[in-house]
């Protein structure tokens, strides 16, 4: 082994439904590492996933995906530096405040992270290179929602802002159905973006 090593943040538990991609894609994360002779370090607390079998990494930390509990790991281990866009949302949340403790993120950094998952920045991308898209717009109260949806025409999806794994989306076919659901989505996204 190189003495570097990598720290790769998995996704922590999973909601009844969710898919797996994300424990995959950590795994995947963890071979490659250690085909490029790096000694692999998951930080993860589900039980139920590959990420956190005994032999899969060459350290196994079962503890929350919090940011005190990872900086515990990163202070103790010392790593090259952390992969976090491979395990979804829990990881992705605590991007910037890793990034702001001078953590060196390997791989997509979290201001890409951020256009990617703020849809109105992620739409203006889309604008300026002017790659095609269904019409959308992004509201941040129930009235703009309904204005939105009015010029796209139902049905319409709504999806909140940082949020991956299809948490708080739906089709929804009608006002009344978009006002119940829009309140429901706005506390989910409150409840990923607040600290």
């Amino acid at each position: 082994f190189k003495e570097d090593s990598v720290i790769i943040l998995g996704g922590g538990p999973n909601r009844i439904g969710q898919g797996i991609e994300f424990d995959y894609c950590c795994v995947q994360a963890v071979y490659g590492l250690k085909e490029m002779g790096y000694k692999t370090i998951m930080i993860n607390c589900n039980p139920e996933t590959v990420s956190t079998d005994f032999d899969t990494s060459d350290k196994l930390y079962f503890e929350p995906l919090t940011y005190e509990d990872v900086m515990n790991v990163i202070d103790l281990e010392k790593p090259k530096g952390v992969v976090i866009q491979f395990g979804g949302q829990t990881p992705l949340n605590i991007a910037d405040k890793l990034l702001q403790s001078n953590v060196k993120i390997l791989g997509t950094h979290p201001k890409s992270i951020d256009l990617a998952e703020d849809r109105k920045k992620f739409g203006k991308i889309l604008q300026k290179l002017n790659i095609p898209a269904p019409k959308f717009g992004t509201a941040f109260s129930i009235d703009e929602a309904i204005s939105i949806a009015n010029k796209i025409n139902y049905p319409v999806l709504v999806r909140p802002s940082y949020v991956l794994g299809g948490r708080a989306m739906e089709i929804v076919y009608e006002k009344k159905q978009l006002k119940s659901f829009v309140k429901e989505a706005f506390k989910v996204c409150l409840l990923y973006t607040s600290d």
